[in-house]
């Protein structure tokens, strides 16, 4: 393989990986906790773009309790996010995991 052929690999890669990118950001997952009590929906680019409490749980005299499923809630949400990250990277690189690129 000749160097020209490698740059335009390259450059290839990065464009599909520039492709990826885009997709992901319109992707969306919702995570939840509390049996759906608290809901954070997050894009493939690990934004939170919306987070919905039910009224019924909010209670001024245990914040904490709601402290704690909001966070549970966007954490579901990011990991499933880059659940999705994963399987669409490894669809660019065959599988192989490249350190770094998600």
């Amino acid at each position: 393989m000749n160097m020209g052929d490698l740059m335009k690999q390259a450059q290839q890669f990065q464009a599909k990986l520039s492709d990826i990118q885009q997709e992901l950001g319109k992707k969306t997952v919702t995570g939840s906790a509390g049996a759906g009590m608290v809901t954070a929906t997050v894009n493939g680019n690990s934004e939170l773009l919306d987070l919905h409490i039910e009224p019924g749980i909010v209670n001024a005299d245990d914040v904490q309790m709601l402290e704690d499923l909001v966070t549970a809630a966007v954490n579901d949400g990011l990991q499933k996010a880059k659940e999705v990250g994963k399987t669409e990277m490894g669809k660019l690189t065959g599988g192989v995991n490249i350190p770094g690129l998600f």
